[in-house]
């Protein structure tokens, strides 16, 4: 087993943004690929906003897309003792100091700090008062950041970056009611969690020197960081509900393949040369943090369109039945009867090809979906009467004994087109319509073949008895 451990700790305020799916994907790639172990932390400290329905989107999210993660979910507000724990001790070992100040003063001294022009970060004056002069009244706990020095950040993306010292407050690590602000959560979670590596958006590495405080004041070593860009719309702004979906669960009910969600994510900020389609087992053994680009990406719905038809036409048939049922019941739609199921199987062959969602795919297969009588879209009614209706009194007998194989059917159609004395063209568009409703279908030999010869000569039956000139 690898010593790698990487974590995806989303707050559930709400849906799962794909912003999180990627960046969960990320740490899940990174950890699978050297035999590490992937965790899920909730940061539910915020119960204004924490929502189990939002905890359950996030898991919800985490399993459609495929991302297992090692373990239970751990609670970050279940583990408030400790945090309070580890606050109390650097107070004990004089890391930390209580702080008295009231906001009206903290204010007072900010304000003054900016009209003196004062680059220094905030230090309270109680930072190295004796306890003898405490006043019996709430306060604060502020870790005892360093005055002089610089703090460097080793980032495998950003590369490094240099902060004075003297820009970083001191921070608060308990608030007045004794309740841990995120910042020490966080670091003592990533702590006891064994995290290695912290992959996640570049909008938290201002957050890592404030971590890092802690981290060296306990003398616990430094996970690696990589910081990655945000995702941008198509537009180049914030990703937003504007110019893109923003809830990974938007994107199943889209009837997007979980597969091809996670190749097209893994492309959407790293790259392993031009490779733009590939498997799990690939990604995995080829993601490195080096291959993470330093500009935010941009979302790209024409991509992930093709890399979509990609999957689904390379996808098992039974796999793809299992997702596609899936997909029917996220839409909240009728499951697949046994027969439809059977049907499926069958066409799924030809029908997988050139599609881009389930949706589409469900589409192409209507002709198996419907049961009689068969419904006409409304442009083919319109063109009923001016189709050569006659051809189906000479074939409907026929197809009783042909023997139901696609040659001999394309054989027989050609020989009755032949008697007619008309094109296979002309014939068709009437057993489009007859099998399937539509102008639109799968090859008309195909449909005959998985629909079977009862129920292809009772379409064409009922579609002759209801449009017969």
């Amino acid at each position: 087993m690898s010593n790698v451990v990487t974590r995806i700790a989303p707050s559930p305020t709400g849906d799962m943004h794909i912003g999180t799916a990627r960046t969960a994907l990320f740490n899940w790639l990174y950890a699978r690929g050297r035999n590490g172990k992937f965790l899920l932390r909730i940061e539910d400290t915020d119960k204004n906003r924490s929502t189990d329905a939002a905890q359950d989107a996030i898991l919800d999210g985490m399993k459609w897309l495929g991302l297992d993660f090692d373990g239970e979910p751990i609670s970050q507000s279940k583990r408030a003792p400790r945090h309070v724990e580890i606050a109390n001790k650097l107070l004990e070992t004089g890391k930390a100091y209580k702080c008295f100040l009231t906001e009206t003063e903290i204010n007072d001294l900010r304000n003054l700090a900016i009209n003196n022009k004062s680059p220094s970060a905030f230090r309270s004056p109680w930072r190295n008062a004796l306890p003898s002069t405490f006043p019996k009244k709430p306060f604060v706990i502020r870790i005892k950041a360093p005055e002089n020095g610089f703090t460097v950040i080793k980032d495998e993306v950003q590369g490094d970056i240099v902060i004075k010292n003297s820009q970083l407050d001191d921070m608060i690590l308990l608030r007045s009611d004794g309740s841990p602000v995120y910042m020490l959560a966080v670091a003592v979670d990533d702590h006891d969690m064994g995290v290695t590596h912290i992959i996640r958006g570049d909008d938290h590495l201002n957050n890592a020197a404030r971590q890092n405080l802690i981290y060296s004041a306990l003398n616990w070593a430094i996970p690696v960081y990589a910081h990655i860009p945000l995702i941008h719309g198509e537009d180049g702004k914030k990703l937003s509900k504007r110019n893109a979906a923003t809830s990974v669960i938007e994107y199943k009910k889209m009837g997007y393949p979980a597969a091809a969600m996670r190749n097209y994510l893994a492309r959407l900020g790293w790259s392993h040369g031009d490779d733009e389609f590939f498997t799990d087992e690939q990604a995995k053994t080829w993601f490195n943090l080096q291959s993470i680009g330093k500009s935010p990406s941009r979302f790209d719905f024409k991509k992930l369109s093709n890399i979509s038809k990609l999957h689904i036409a390379n996808t098992d048939n039974a796999a793809l039945l299992h997702e596609l049922t899936g997909y029917l019941k996220a839409m909240g739609q009728p499951a697949f009867s046994q027969a439809q199921l059977n049907s499926l199987l069958k066409s799924l062959d030809f029908t997988k090809n050139a599609v881009k969602s389930f949706s589409e795919l469900i589409e192409k297969n209507r002709f198996i979906l419907q049961e009689r009588p068969i419904s006409l879209e409304p442009d083919i009614e319109e063109r009923i009467k001016d189709l050569p209706l006659n051809v189906l009194k000479i074939l409907t007998p026929q197809l009783q004994n042909v023997r139901w194989e696609r040659n001999y059917l394309e054989e027989l159609l050609n020989l009755v087109c032949e008697q007619i004395e008309l094109k296979f063209r002309d014939v068709a568009p009437i057993l489009r319509a007859a099998l399937a409703g539509s102008s639109k279908t799968p090859s008309v030999f195909d449909m005959m073949i998985v629909l079977g010869r009862v129920e292809t000569i009772g379409r064409l039956i009922e579609f002759e008895d209801t449009y017969k000139n």
